[in-house]
């Protein structure tokens, strides 16, 4: 990867992937140092047994309590509350042996960066994040990665070993070639079948482009607990006042002049702000908590914020 001259790589502890195009030893260093960067960082954060990124109920039914503002209506128990006239929910032994399976989007438009990385390094990140905060006691973790060309498919398996080998199989995907459009809601679709014993889903994108996704979505979250990590660029959100440019957009191919002045970025500004907030809409919808990580941001302080007010949220509402 090349990262843009002047850009603020310290801010971004995160080794260059260069998508494959680097040596096999240079890759699984690169992926030892991810690894190293997110357990040490994140020590301390995490506590007691089974506890992964996001605090998911379980799925073996244990003691109820009354119900609080906030609690999934999924979970009422309706015969403990009938019996009380006091609405309860059924709390949830956490799985011991939890199956994550990732959908990991890495279309053309993630092909790209500003800051301290592109796009497509912190999805890596991202999934290696996933992939260490849930490894051990025999857990799984598999993925679904798509360049909208094609897709890939890594079986869910436990042990250091297969993380490393599906966090290679993320880094080293091919980029999509030039006009092809990513499809992200057949990639999450794809998790449907087979059927699979409840567990966690997680789709990580930059979540641009149409919002066709929301029903396969719905239908994953209707049985498994689902988190969206979104990466974004900061040339997503905003233009810089640079003038006339050539632009091109990589998933369509369509190459066209702009002249960059006030108004223009603060249409792009509004219409970049009122998509990602269409985004958060749906996955609120689907009951997914999002964690958006940003390539001008230490996307592991961001991590561990995020891990910190879940857990937070989850003991509060004990």
């Amino acid at each position: 990867m090349t990262r843009p001259s002047g850009g603020p790589s310290s801010r971004v502890d995160l080794p260059s992937l260069q998508r494959g195009q680097i040596r096999d030893p240079e890759l699984s260093a690169a992926l030892r140092k991810l690894e190293l960067t997110v357990r040490r960082k994140l020590d301390g954060v995490l506590h007691g047994d089974h506890q992964g990124l996001v605090p998911g109920p379980g799925s073996e039914p244990g003691d109820s309590r009354v119900y609080q503002p906030g609690d999934d209506v999924r979970r009422m128990d309706w015969s403990v509350t009938a019996r009380t006239t006091t609405p309860h929910v059924r709390q949830m032994i956490a799985d011991r042996e939890l199956e994550t399976w990732l959908v990991v989007d890495v279309s053309a438009s993630l092909d790209f960066g500003t800051a301290g990385c592109e796009k497509r390094d912190l999805a890596v990140a991202a999934a290696a994040a996933i992939a260490f905060l849930n490894s051990g006691g025999g857990n799984r973790l598999g993925a679904v990665i798509t360049n909208g060309d094609s897709t890939r498919r890594v079986p869910a398996l436990s042990g250091r070993i297969h993380e490393h080998e599906l966090l290679r199989a993320i880094a080293t995907m091919p980029r999509a070639p030039l006009g092809v459009r990513g499809d992200l809601s057949a990639a999450i679709d794809a998790l449907r079948r087979p059927e699979r014993r409840r567990g966690m889903a997680v789709i990580i994108s930059d979540f641009l482009g149409p919002i066709d996704w929301m029903r396969p979505l719905r239908a994953i979250a209707g049985r498994h607990e689902v988190l969206g990590i979104e990466v974004i660029d900061p040339r997503d959100v905003e233009l810089p006042d640079v003038g006339d440019v050539i632009l091109q957009d990589t998933e369509s191919g369509v190459t066209r002049e702009f002249t960059i002045d006030a108004q223009l970025r603060d249409d792009f500004a509004r219409a970049a702000e009122s998509h990602r907030a269409d985004v958060a809409r749906t996955l609120r919808r689907c009951n997914a908590p999002l964690l958006t990580l940003r390539t001008d941001r230490d996307w592991i302080n961001d991590v561990v914020r995020f891990v910190a007010n879940r857990r937070r949220g989850a003991l509060a509402s004990r």
